[in-house]
Formats: C-alpha cells, sequence, structure tokens
C-alpha cells in the first residue's frame, strides 16, 4: 500500500489502524481499545494496557535471540573514544543500575531528574527508569543552576543522576557546582544524587546525599521490568513557556511504544539490526524520541555521538561517523547543515568518506531552506527529507514516508500529515482558508498517539496554551499553509508572522531568498517595530568562509533579491552581516530575542541560549543601522 492507502484506512477506522500497530509491542496485558475520550478534549491512548517501555526497548530483542548485537555506539570525537554496548550488555547493565536505584527507594511514579552529557550512560539512566515505572526528566547538561532548580521545584524528584562534567571543544563544563547550586536554590531537596565520574574531571560528594555510580550498584540486586499502565507517564520533557516558566511536556507509556516503533520503519525506513543516527542531544525530543527510545523499541543499533558537526575535529565529522558505522538513515538540524556548507561548501570532505551505505537523510528542527536541501542533495546523492514535528508531538506530523513510498519532494515543504494528524490551516476565526493562503496551523483532536495528553500538574496550562483558541484543535503555534497537493509548508512561528502596512507577511520566506544568495551561509529574518508601518523586516546575513565580497555589496543584492523575489510590499531594505546568530543549544534561531534587541526592549536571557556574549554582537550590528538604541 501507498501512503494515500495507509492515511486513508487510518481516516477510515482508526481504532483499528492503531490497535493494528500496538501489535508489534510486547504488551503484559494488551489493551481492550486504542482511544480513550472519556475526559474529551483530554484524550489518552492504550489507557488498560499494561507494559513496560525497557523490556520493549531491551530485553526482548535479546529474549528474541539478539543479544549480541550492538544496541548502543559511543563516539566521542572530544574524548577519542569508540565502542559499542551489546543488547545483552545494556540489559545487565540497566537492571543493576535500576536494582540500585530500587534499592535507595525508587519506584514506580516517583520522578527522576538525569543531568548528563552525550554519553551512553545518560540512556541508561532513562531506561532504568523506565524497567521501574519511575518518571524522568532530562535536563540538558550543563544548564543553568536557576533553571534546574526550577525544574525539581516543579517535578519534585526523588533522585537527581547526574555526570561530574561535559565536555565541549577546548573546554571541561563543571556539572557539580551547577547541580549543587541548583539543589541548594531549590525548595524541594532530592533524597539522593547518583554521580557518573567521568575522568575528566572528578566531582567532590555531597557526604549523606550523593552516591558514587559504580559503588552504589556493588552487590545489589538487579531490577526486572515493572508493568506499567498504558497511560503510565514515561517521562516529562520540560520546554520553554512564553512566561518563562517551562512547560512539562508529559509522554504516555503506551502511545509512546506504539507510535516510535511505527516510525522507524514508516518514516525513516530502517530495519532491525540497521545503524540509525540522531545527531542531536538526549536534553531534547529528538533525544528521547530518536536516540533512546525509537531505535532501541525497533531492534536498532543507535549512535551516541559527543561531538559537533564542525571543529571536532573538521567539517567531515558527520560523514567519518556515518562511513565509519555504516549508517543507513540520519537525522540532523538544518542549523548543522549550514555549519558544516559555510566551511566546507564544495564538499571536499564529502568526498574523502565512502558514504555508500547512506540512503537518506532527514532533517528537523528549523525550518529547512530549500538551498541546504539543494546542497545537501548534491553532495550526499540521497533524499534529503524535511520532516516537521515538536517538542509536545514527539514524532512526526508531516513527513515524507520512505519506508512506505518515496513521494515526489518540494524543496520547501516538510512534505504531507502522517496517519494520526488530520492537519487544517485557519484564520484568526478558526475557520479553514483556501489552498495556498497563509494561516495558523491547528491539527483536529484527538491528537495520535505518542504525543502530549497533559502537562506536568498544569491542566489548565495546557488547555490555554493548545487548546482553547480553536475548539476542537490542537493549536501548533507554527504558520504555514498548503499547496493543490495536500503538502505542508511552515513558514514561521505564528509570532514570527509580521505585519508591514497591513500586509501579513512570512519571515520564513524572506529568509528562504536570502539563503539562496550564494555568499550566505546562513541567515534570519525578524520583524522590528516602525511607527509608520508597524513593522519592518530586518536581515541577518552570516556569509560563507573564505567569501572575497564586500558586506554592502552582499547586503545590497540580498534586498534586491527580496525585492524581485517576493515584491515591494516586503519593504525589505535593511540587512546586517554577523559572525553568528543567537541559538538556543539544539539550533533553534533566537527570533524572539532578537526583536526585542532591536525594538530596544528588555529581555530575560534565555535559558537555553548556546553563548550569551552572541547578544551583545547582535546589538552592536543593529546600531549601525539604527536600531537596538539604548
Amino acid at each position: 500500500m501507498g501512503y494515500r492507502e495507509i492515511y486513508g484506512a487510518w481516516q477510515s477506522d482508526p481504532e483499528r489502524f492503531w490497535m493494528d500497530a500496538a501489535e508489534a509491542i510486547d504488551w503484559d496485558q494488551k489493551p481492550t481499545r486504542a482511544l480513550n475520550d472519556d475526559k474529551a478534549p483530554l484524550y489518552e491512548w492504550f489507557t488498560d494496557g499494561m507494559v513496560n517501555t525497557c523490556w520493549n526497548a531491551v530485553d526482548r530483542h535479546v529474549e528474541a535471540g539478539r543479544g549480541d548485537q550492538a544496541a548502543i555506539i559511543y563516539d566521542s570525537p572530544i574524548t577519542h573514544t569508540k565502542r559499542a554496548i551489546t543488547y545483552g550488555e545494556l540489559k545487565d547493565r540497566v537492571a543493576s543500575l535500576a536494582g540500585a536505584l530500587r534499592a535507595k527507594g525508587v519506584e514506580k511514579g516517583d520522578r527522576v531528574i538525569i543531568y548528563m552529557p552525550m554519553v551512553p550512560e545518560a540512556l541508561e539512566a532513562m531506561l532504568a527508569c523506565a524497567r521501574l515505572g519511575a518518571v524522568h526528566s532530562v535536563v540538558f547538561g550543563g544548564f543553568a543552576a536557576n533553571e534546574l532548580a526550577v525544574r525539581i521545584d516543579d517535578c519534585a524528584p526523588k533522585c537527581i543522576i547526574a555526570a561530574s562534567c561535559g565536555l565541549e571543544p577546548g573546554r571541561v563544563v563543571h556539572y557539580k557546582p551547577l547541580l549543587d547550586g541548583a539543589i541548594e536554590m531549590a525548595s524541594h531537596k532530592p533524597d539522593f544524587c547518583v554521580i557518573f565520574q567521568r575522568e575528566q574531571e572528578v566531582a567532590d560528594l555531597t557526604p549523606g546525599r550523593d552516591v558514587n555510580w559504580d559503588d552504589f550498584q556493588h552487590g545489589i540486586a538487579p531490577a526486572d521490568c515493572v508493568p506499567v499502565e498504558g497511560n503510565h507517564p514515561a517521562y516529562i520533557l520540560y520546554t520553554s513557556g512564553t512566561t518563562g516558566q517551562p512547560k512539562g511536556v508529559i509522554r504516555h507509556t503506551g502511545g509512546q511504544l506504539v507510535a516510535l516503533h511505527w516510525t522507524m520503519k514508516n518514516i525513516y525506513n530502517v530495519n532491525p539490526g540497521e545503524v540509525f543516527w540522531a545527531a542531536s542531544d538526549v536534553g531534547w525530543v529528538v533525544g528521547h524520541s530518536y536516540i533512546c527510545y525509537a531505535p532501541l523499541i525497533a531492534g536498532n543499533t543507535t549512535i551516541v555521538f559527543e561531538g559537533k558537526p564542525v571543529g571536532t575535529p573538521d567539517a567531515g565529522t558527520f560523514w567519518r561517523v556515518i562511513s565509519e558505522h555504516d549508517v543507513k538513515s540520519f537525522f540532523t538540524a538544518p542549523t548543522a547543515f549550514r555549519a558544516v556548507k559555510r566551511e566546507d561548501s564544495a564538499g571536499d570532505y564529502v568526498k574523502k568518506y565512502d558514504l555508500a551505505g547512506l540512503r537518506a537523510v532527514y532533517l528537523a528542527g528549523e525550518r529547512a531552506d530549500p538551498d541546504t536541501i539543494q546542497w545537501a542533495q548534491d553532495q550526499l546523492n540521497v533524499p534529503v527529507i524535511d520532516h516537521w514535528w515538536q517538542t509536545e508531538t514527539g514524532w512526526a506530523i508531516a513527513a515524507n514516508p520512505l519506508g512506505i513510498e518515496e513521494l515526489p519532494v518540494k524543496l520547501g515543504s516538510p512534505s504531507v500529515p502522517m496517519p494520526g494528524y488530520d492537519v487544517h490551516i485557519l484564520d484568526e476565526g478558526g475557520h479553514e482558508v483556501p489552498t495556498g493562503d497563509m494561516g495558523a496551523i491547528a491539527v483536529k483532536l484527538p491528537l495520535p498517539p505518542g504525543t502530549l495528553p497533559n502537562l506536568w500538574n498544569a491542566e489548565e496550562r495546557y488547555l490555554k496554551s493548545y487548546l482553547e483558541h480553536f475548539p476542537g484543535y490542537y493549536e501548533t503555534g507554527d504558520a504555514g499553509y498548503k499547496d493543490e497537493d495536500g503538502y505542508l509548508y511552515i513558514m514561521a512561528r505564528t509570532d514570527d508572522v509580521i505585519n508591514v502596512a497591513g500586509h501579513r507577511l512570512s519571515t520564513g520566506a524572506m529568509e528562504e531568498v536570502l539563503a539562496g544568495h550564494p555568499d550566505v551561509a546562513e541567515c534570519a529574518v525578524i520583524g522590528a517595530t516602525d511607527q509608520l508601518k508597524g513593522q519592518l523586516p530586518l536581515g541577518f546575513l552570516c556569509t560563507n568562509s573564505g567569501t572575497d565580497r564586500t558586506d554592502n555589496d552582499i547586503i545590497e543584492e540580498c534586498v534586491k533579491l527580496v525585492r524581485e523575489k517576493i515584491g515591494p510590499v516586503a519593504a525589505f531594505k535593511h540587512a546586517v552581516v554577523v559572525d553568528r546568530l543567537p541559538k538556543t543549544r539544539s539550533g533553534k534561531i533566537l527570533r524572539g530575542t532578537m526583536v526585542k534587541i532591536a525594538d530596544s526592549e528588555e529581555f530575560k536571557m534565555p535559558a537555553t541560549i548556546d553563548d550569551p556574549a552572541i547578544l551583545d554582537e547582535i546589538k552592536t550590528a543593529l546600531g549601525k543601522i539604527g536600531y537596538a538604541k539604548a
């Protein structure tokens, strides 16, 4: 069956579609129904099933005789380390850690915060929690102490599992002082902390509270898997909220297992035993869904990579990892490819490696501009697939499902909605807009399995943030349109659609034009306040390494390009060349913060910012063209 038939099968009988998909999971007690709509608009999936995530991700593969297959490959160009952990070894390690946690009082329903870098032990900690039915909350390693404290107070963990340090190119990030500071600030105090000591830095342990990762496991009986209800929370993942108070996205166990397993073959087109690599971090949703859970649930080999797309040691790192480990399907952020392209636009590093095993590349996290996709396709000679999803959904809303059917690629579009997602483009009043017109992207309820059913201890906020604006729909917060073939185009966050003299314009469309300039490696467009027109677009341009053109020439040509492609209505007159753009650690450009700087407004330093010093550079650049006045 092709995509249209499978999507149609879901539309005509969603209950049967998801019950069939649930057959791929080992249940301790099979669910009697897929959707539970008893408390609509709060929906749940597979509520009355009993199941364990760790069993499905680890033990069952060992039971099936595949214990010698690599489950995790750890590749750290920063520490010059490479090692594989088989499914059999992973089972023993996770059962041992879970047993030690249980011996210190961690039980089903308890929360555990995990604060770790990109090491296999981070996945082991997640799986050990899942084994016990404990609810983990992974916080990006190295997150500021006050932000960690907010999360400690919100989820009230019994225990925190942390590493002594993280590693960045050229520096050690001291995790333990940040952890100590956070616990001091927080009202809630964990019963104990488990510290994984890395050889690059051994942290001082606080007597009576901290235990050593290895020592506290000695002589303790390993733990078996604890079955939990289908609607038992697997984890809480905090995502930034507009109020500054983070939102704790919940993921239910049964729905996550069914949905993630379905995606590995149908979307990513990998078979059990093959190597899948998502170059992200465990602190982000991609790390939860596609470094830890989905590949292991589906019996793949997953890669834990501790490095950067450039600088560890060069712009060929991605291609080395793909070549050495025979990666079949690769997932990264467009911003990572833009960094590689900026350093190696001719693709000289690509040619150094044998990438014959690679079948496809997937991009998500930021809008994938057509220029970046075209570059990657030209260099790699495989499909480069943009797909679109969110922390809240946990898996793709729209994608090109290569495991079902390779649909024609339309540059600038993440292709078509996946089964489970009934996507609509609405105007402010909640009415469907005509094909090709831009509006708010909303998904008709219920959302499919694996998506957020609620926020942790914040049901009112959940309803207000996602369900109130368009009754009967989940509001994605993104704006875009559908074409006559049903392909989606995600043009901007709703907040990034700017109003220029009454015309609603997409900053994403302008970025697409700017990215097409041969000297532009990366760009961003924001709407700055203008007394006459309401808002005016401002462009930020990062140029390719080694370009010999002047900044003024490039700016002039970019202004002209936008005028030609979008028209005078865009009123695009100002752009600045900057060395880099302010981003979160997951690669999202902080456009909202840039708007506040341009408008000379006060702003809160974003907790997720990669490097705060960039904001001063942005302010200086804006000052030269009359913005960001003191």
